[in-house]
């Protein structure tokens, strides 16, 4: 039960980030219906569970020599397979994607930090 607590958890967080980088960043485009949202959030989510650990596992030694920086290279590996899987996001360039990752990845952990700490109390 857990598990799926925080499946629908990442989901709702990715979907949000997915938002603020498709509202902020140039390049960076999701189709604009509510669908196309729903469908990338669910994607991303899928695979930041079952394909980022494996990843993470192997790109280990890059990770530890660059102190902790190297996760953010495993989360745009992610940011551009989703991209290469879905027709519904389009990310035109590098700059884009550096962009998307980092408003991603810097939402998702403010939302999850939150949660864990709404959740301790």
């Amino acid at each position: 039960m857990n598990f799926f607590i925080k499946l629908i958890f990442y989901f709702f967080s990715n979907l949000v980030a997915l938002i603020i980088a498709n509202h902020f960043v140039e390049g960076f485009e999701i189709n604009s219906n509510f669908k196309s949202f729903l469908l990338v959030a669910a994607v991303l989510t899928l695979i930041n569970v079952f394909f980022r650990p494996i990843i993470k596992m192997i790109l280990t030694p890059v990770i530890i020599l660059t102190l902790g920086l190297g996760i953010f290279i495993v989360n745009a590996l992610m940011l551009y397979f989703l991209d290469k899987l879905l027709l519904n996001i389009t990310i035109m360039g590098t700059l884009p994607l550096i962009y998307a990752t980092l408003i991603i990845s810097l939402v998702s952990f403010i939302v999850s930090f939150s949660a864990k700490a709404a959740y301790k109390k």
